[in-house]
């Protein structure tokens, strides 16, 4: 399993790259999985619903199973944040996972950044940044000559810069 991270500010466009990716990366061949770190306290549950009373009542885990999927969820009930390492524990084996997220760990990513935004890049701060994908017209004059570059809208680039930049979990991931 090889793992690739996706960083870039709010708005960048990492959620619409990642949908064009997967089945870039699926057309060569590829098995893919993501990991998205959400900022903000999220629930996949409904109140009412049996599994939502389940997590209510104290449950530590509760899986909900159907012909169709599966999901597994975990209340921490005030233990800490877990690791990058620790969640991808719980994946299943792929060639390819991408992570969006996590900006703080120290793991290979590709820094999506988008002109309009006026955002910095992130590059100059976080050596673990191996290429931009950006919509710039002329990445020369923005970009480091070292530094990869793709276009946002060149998405066979993207897949071919994931597979190079990639790296295996045992390398990046130690919980």
């Amino acid at each position: 399993m090889r793992l690739i991270g996706l960083a870039g500010w709010s708005g960048a466009g990492k959620t619409t790259l990642i949908i064009k990716l997967i089945p870039a990366l699926k057309a060569r061949g590829f098995s893919v999985s993501t990991l998205k770190h959400a900022h903000h306290n999220f629930d996949i549950d409904k109140p009412g619903k049996d599994s939502y009373q389940h997590r209510e009542a104290g449950a530590s885990e509760v899986l909900v199973a159907s012909a169709n999927r599966w999901a597994l969820m975990h209340e921490l009930r005030g233990a800490p944040e877990p690791s990058l390492a620790g969640l991808l524990m719980h994946l299943e084996p792929v060639d390819f996972i991408i992570v969006e997220g996590f900006k703080a760990e120290s793991y290979p990513k590709l820094e999506v950044h988008r002109v309009e935004n006026g955002k910095p890049f992130l590059f100059p701060e976080d050596p673990n940044i191996k290429a931009v994908i950006s919509d710039l017209a002329d990445r020369r004059a923005a970009l480091p000559a070292h530094l990869r570059h793709a276009h946002l809208d060149d998405i066979d680039a993207v897949a071919g810069l994931v597979e190079e930049f990639a790296a295996s979990i045992e390398d990046v991931a130690r919980p």
